[in-house]
């Protein structure tokens, strides 16, 4: 009886101690974790502390405009509890586009590839605010944003408001470009959402659902059944390549009939496809698309758009030819935003570019406090002939008005990383040091001075290696990772600055300049098969480099929801092929 007595006993300690079941379990875990969870309790406290004392002195408000690739990778590498973080976007979720041509084939679920904001801010250690909003118009001068709410019309209208800000992040991306092209807006679908992407499928059904209709002619079922995608970049390509699948591997299984009218065609301005890609794998896409039988129109620019036809003028012959069509996806690079092009005009900088142009600090030029990431800014590299005095008055401490190479030594590195094309021209060249592209000046007296028109003369061509980074997922991804570390340092780093010399001032910058790392890219090409590229020439074409391709995106996605989500897809597709519902 006394031991039944205990087991009657035992569960209303904890009813009516329910700390005691807690200490408990926090005696358990860490006697397993070997006081883990100790020290993750300290830094919890530490947190704690912090938010205790936020009442003793005002945080500064950052306004993150955006959620994609660099917006999202900026929130959650921030750690810094002394910002009040304010977000606004019109979508509530981050969307993994690598994968959204599998969407549009129903290879990889829509729900799959995203993840509610929401859910990532809630594990900081501070409060991060978001608004389901469009922001419509920035006002630097005054350090204002002006949004308008994006939720449906039956909720009462369109809400506006303003957010007041210290620093602003603008990460709200690019749309597609038209080239002005007639007819695009109106009868193109795009493939920059995961609407979009939805759409795409839903119309591809439906193609295939009219053309088994038993009114339709011959020639209407060849017209509905052609599906069209202009631009031949990896987006493009990938998408062809998933269609091309999804018809041959899925939906001819379903209708039978319509085999014979499918058609697929990829049209390209340029001369080759993928020709961002080495050569190898531009010759290769080309190769198997023809074995595929995607027809391939390289050389040709699109000039109008219609609701039944598309018109192409061959580069070569100027010949216009008016092709007809079910559907066309249109995925010819990046256009500028209208609230973009607006700041722009705002700041009176930069009324001639198409994105946003910013230093090596993803600072605004022109603006105080304003960052500018992912597709919407690109980085405007200073070009090192305009420096070209300063450096040397840098380094001529005598103020002689000649050097040699040991007074180069002080500033050799602080010219490498503010200058990264010297770093890039010393590679083309095979030159081991910057002392060295300085030697070639001096011919056969190398203990001749060096004056400034020598540097002039060894730096002219420097600046030719400059290029702009590409507008990937990659880039943006980096750009939002550097900022959130840079924010996370801000006070450390005024202190000490940590970053090159100013050369046309005294000090340091108080950050190292971002610098870009590619790390390779892909480009899916069907078929199981898919080209893979890292730096240094090293190409990957076939079978493993797609289960490459699984495992890196796999990897990537922001979630393990997302993930086990996307794995059991592609798992689902292996099985049991690709869902030709319109849901």
């Amino acid at each position: 009886m006394s031991g039944y007595s205990f087991f009657q006993r035992f569960p209303k300690v904890f009813q009516t101690h329910p700390m005691l079941g807690r200490v408990l379990v926090v005696c358990a875990v860490t006697a397993v974790s070997g006081g883990g969870l100790m020290a993750f309790s300290d830094a919890r406290q530490k947190s704690m502390y912090a938010k205790s004392i936020q009442g003793e002195f005002k945080k500064k408000k950052v306004v993150v405009v955006g959620t994609g690739w660099a917006g999202t990778s900026f929130l959650k590498e921030l750690k810094n509890p002394s910002y009040d973080v304010h977000v606004v976007s019109p979508r509530n979720y981050f969307a993994f586009t690598p994968l959204l041509p599998s969407v549009t084939c129903g290879t990889v679920e829509a729900r799959s590839i995203v993840e509610p904001i929401r859910s990532i801010t809630k594990k900081k250690s501070y409060d991060v605010h978001f608004k389901e909003a469009k922001c419509y118009k920035i006002d630097a001068e005054n350090k204002k944003v002006y949004c308008q709410s994006s939720q449906d019309k039956n909720f009462g209208g369109k809400e506006e408001f303003a957010l007041d800000y210290d620093y602003l992040v603008i990460a709200m991306g690019a749309q597609s470009n038209t080239f002005n092209t007639p007819g695009v807006m109106e009868h193109a679908h795009f493939l920059k959402e995961v609407d979009d992407a939805l759409g795409i499928r839903k119309t591809v059904i439906d193609a295939f659902e009219r053309a088994s209709l038993p009114s339709i002619s011959e020639e209407e079922k060849k017209r509905i059944l052609h599906f069209v995608v202009v631009g031949g970049g990896p987006t493009g390509v990938e998408f062809a390549a998933e269609l091309h699948d999804y018809v041959y591997d899925d939906l001819v299984n379903l209708y039978p009939q319509s085999k014979d009218y499918v058609k697929i065609t990829l049209i390209e301005a340029g001369n080759h496809i993928l020709n961002m890609f080495d050569k190898r794998i531009s010759a290769f896409a080309e190769e198997k698309f023809q074995r595929d039988g995607i027809n391939v129109k390289t050389g040709s620019m699109v000039v109008k758009v219609s609701d039944k036809e598309i018109s192409t003028k061959v580069r070569a012959t100027g010949e216009v030819v008016n092709i007809p069509y079910g559907m066309v996806v249109w995925s010819t690079g990046i256009g500028t935003r209208p609230e973009i092009a607006d700041f722009m005009k705002q700041i009176g900088q930069q009324t001639n570019r198409r994105v946003l142009a910013t230093d090596e600090w993803l600072r605004v030029e022109g603006c105080d406090n304003v960052y500018a990431l992912g597709d919407c800014a690109t980085v405007n590299q200073r070009r090192v002939m305009e420096d070209i005095s300063a450096i040397f008055s840098k380094a001529d401490k005598n103020k002689s008005g000649t050097l040699n190479i040991k007074d180069f030594h002080d500033v050799m590195d602080d010219i490498l990383e503010r200058y990264p094309q010297v770093k890039l021209y010393l590679k083309k060249k095979k030159m081991k040091n910057f002392a060295a592209l300085l030697k070639n000046t001096q011919e056969n007296d190398q203990n001749k001075p060096i004056e400034i028109d020598n540097v002039k003369t060894a730096l002219t061509e420097v600046d030719s290696q400059m290029k702009n980074l590409p507008p990937t997922a990659q880039v943006a991804y980096q750009q939002g990772h550097y900022l959130a570390d840079c924010f996370n340092r801000m006070e450390q780093c005024e202190k000490n600055p940590e970053g090159p010399l100013r050369f046309r001032e005294s000090g340091r910058h108080r950050f190292h300049p971002f610098r870009y790392r590619h790390l390779g890219q892909f480009a899916p090409l069907g078929g199981e098969q898919t080209a893979f590229q890292l730096p240094g020439d090293w190409v990957s074409i076939g079978h493993s480099s797609q289960w490459l391709w699984y495992s890196v995106y796999a990897s990537k996605l922001v979630s393990w929801r997302t993930r086990m989500l996307v794995i059991s897809d592609w798992g689902r597709r292996f099985i049991f092929g690709r869902d030709s519902s319109k849901i």
